[in-house]
C-alpha cells in the first residue's frame, strides 16, 4: 500500500509541477462551481429538449439524488478514510506548487465524483440526441476533475476514485431513471 501512496504523491508532484502562476486564475475558475452556471444551464435546456415535459421533473429529481449521494458519499469517505489532501500533508507540501488549500482530509474528491457522476447519466439519458454531447461532457468531466489535481486539493488517486464512482452511479442512476420513466 505505501508503494501505492508513493506513487500517488509523485504523479502529484509531476502534474501540479506542471502548471504555472499565469495559469492558475484559469484553473481556479474551472474548479469554482459558480463558473459552470451557463454550462449547466444548456444542459438543463438540452435535458427539456430531449424528455417529455411530464417526465421532466422526475428527471430532475434522479439528477438531484445522484449528486447528493456522490456528494455525500466523498463526505463520508473522506471522514472515514482521514487521508489528508496534498496541501495539508507535511511531507508533499514542500515540494508541490501551493495554489489553493481545501478542507483536512481529500479522499475522494467529491468533484470529480459529481462530474463523472453527470458525463454517465445524461450520456446515457440524453446522448443519443446530440451527436458530441458525450464527448463534450468527457471533456468537461476530465478538466474539473484534473483541476482538484492542478491546485493541489486531491491526489490523482482520488480523483480517479471519484470518478469510478461517479460514472458507476451515474450509471445506476441512468438505467433506474430510465425504467421509471418508461412507467410514466
Amino acid at each position: 500500500m505505501n508503494g501505492l501512496i508513493e506513487k500517488d504523491q509523485e504523479l502529484l508532484l509531476f502534474l501540479n509541477g506542471l502548471g504555472s502562476p499565469t495559469f492558475d486564475p484559469f484553473w481556479l475558475l474551472v474548479t469554482g462551481k459558480w463558473f459552470w452556471i451557463p454550462f449547466y444551464v444548456i444542459l438543463l435546456y438540452l435535458v427539456y429538449k430531449s424528455v417529455p415535459l411530464r417526465k421532466l421533473l422526475f428527471v430532475l429529481i434522479f439528477i438531484a439524488i445522484g449528486i447528493t449521494i456522490s456528494d455525500q458519499l466523498a463526505s463520508v469517505f473522506k471522514h472515514g478514510v482521514e487521508r489528508l489532501r496534498p496541501c495539508q500533508e507535511p511531507a508533499v507540501i514542500e515540494k508541490m506548487r501551493f495554489v489553493i488549500c481545501g478542507g483536512k482530509h481529500g479522499f475522494y474528491s467529491a468533484h470529480a465524483s459529481s462530474a463523472f457522476f453527470l458525463f454517465s447519466f445524461l450520456s446515457i439519458l440524453i446522448g443519443k440526441h446530440y451527436k458530441y454531447l458525450t464527448v463534450i461532457l468527457l471533456a468537461w468531466a476530465i478538466l474539473v476533475s484534473y483541476s482538484r489535481i492542478y491546485i493541489g486539493v486531491h491526489y490523482p488517486g482520488d480523483v480517479l476514485f471519484g470518478a469510478a464512482v461517479g460514472f458507476l452511479l451515474g450509471g445506476f442512476m441512468a438505467n433506474l431513471a430510465k425504467k421509471v420513466l418508461a412507467r410514466r
